[in-house]
């Protein structure tokens, strides 16, 4: 697993993106800030295709689902690992997820 960042790419199940917008700024990984939890939560989804009539498409992200290391921390929180996974509020409620599509580093990598 690697850890991921500002740059990594997570999209929802119908292939909008994810902000990322990390909350520390003090640890990067070749300049670029890694994300740390609460980060995933709550960030805009954009370019989400799913849409019509009765249909939501994604706009944010739901509560991480799995994802945070259980052993490293910056600052007391844990980094976000590239087994991210969530929902989103996108329809069908509770089960549209977010995945990492591309870590974008291949620097720094963590078990669990």
């Amino acid at each position: 697993m690697r850890w991921i960042t500002r740059d990594s790419v997570i999209r929802c199940d119908h292939d909008g993106r994810v902000s990322n917008q990390p909350s520390q700024r003090w640890v990067t990984l070749a300049g670029v800030p890694a994300l740390v939890a609460d980060d995933p939560l709550g960030r805009p989804v954009a370019a989400c295709p799913n849409y019509g009539a009765t249909v939501k498409p994604c706009t944010k992200t739901e509560p991480v689902a799995v994802g945070y290391s259980h052993w490293i921390r910056v600052d007391g929180r844990p980094v976000v690992l590239s087994h991210l996974e969530g929902f989103t509020d996108g329809s069908p409620p509770g089960q549209v997820t977010y995945r990492v599509r591309d870590p974008r580093q291949r620097f720094v990598g963590a078990d669990r």
